[in-house]
């Protein structure tokens, strides 16, 4: 049986890779007013890209850390369909979420 935090660590680490070769990776975290958001994907304060790094991906990280109980469930891949459309470079994006999503439902 493969190890869900291993699966999961492997999947977070290509996704920051895939933001960083594809620019998209910002070196300065948004206010913490915008992080605060209560909105789904902080869709009110953040461009998606972000919400992925200092959201999803600081807080999955931290989980897989820790070795904190996972979500049951997770299905931001149709999202990142929606937010990601016709930009370059979505498709390895969104493989690389819709990998993540499956990773944490299963």
């Amino acid at each position: 049986m493969t190890d869900c935090y291993s699966v999961l660590a492997a999947l977070l680490a290509e996704l920051r890779a895939e933001l960083q070769v594809q620019g998209r990776w910002q070196m300065l975290p948004p206010s913490p007013e915008a992080l605060a958001s209560t909105q789904p994907f902080c869709v009110d304060t953040l461009p998606f890209e972000q919400w992925l790094q200092w959201v999803l991906i600081a807080r999955f990280e931290a989980m897989v850390e820790a070795r904190l109980p996972l979500p049951g469930h997770c299905d931001i891949s149709p999202y990142a369909t929606e937010a990601l459309k016709g930009q370059r470079g979505s498709a390895r994006l969104i493989t690389l979420i819709t990998q993540i999503d499956q990773a944490i439902s299963e």
